[in-house]
């Protein structure tokens, strides 16, 4: 069952940095025009960067720390002392943050009546294709729907296993 559960969480987290995703790239398409931000200059692109991280320890020592504890409802149910349970395991976490995109640039437009040109009337927009973000839309997506259908999956094996 802690499988499933770990599964579970994984896609959970998953959803998250789809999300997250999601988020930056509608937030790239509403300022793929302005050419003023508080910090000054025009905006500069966002993206979103996923890292694995590796959890070692003992799935008890993860319980403690989740704050969670198993107990026996039932006298009939399987005592655990008895089962050895691996000490040491390895699990996987990951981890994202939202962070600027430092190797664009900005588009130089030739537009002497913008209130932002300079003295030769050129004006610096953030460099953002529209197409690429709407691509990356799409298989954020995609990656969340994935997400979803592993959730469902996992529950449904879990429901599947206590009809057994």
């Amino acid at each position: 069952m802690a499988g499933l559960l770990n599964a579970i969480e994984l896609s959970a987290k998953g959803l998250s940095i789809q999300r997250a995703k999601m988020n930056t790239v509608a937030k790239n398409i509403a300022n793929a025009e302005t050419t003023s931000t508080p910090e000054g200059g025009p905006y500069k692109r966002e993206r979103v960067l996923v890292k694995e991280e590796k959890v070692q320890g003992s799935f008890s020592s993860h319980l403690k720390r989740a704050g969670l504890a198993l107990s026996r409802t039932n006298p009939e149910h399987i005592n655990t002392r008895d089962l050895k349970i691996r000490e040491s395991t390895e699990f996987s976490n990951v981890d994202m943050k939202v962070v600027d995109d430092s190797e664009s640039g900005y588009k130089l437009v030739y537009d002497p009546s913008h209130p932002d040109a300079d003295e030769e009337g050129y004006v610096k927009y953030p460099d953002i294709e529209i197409v690429n973000e709407m691509v990356d839309m799409m298989s954020a997506s995609r990656a969340y729907e994935a997400n979803t259908v592993a959730i469902s999956a996992a529950k449904k094996m879990a429901e599947q296993s206590l009809d057994i």
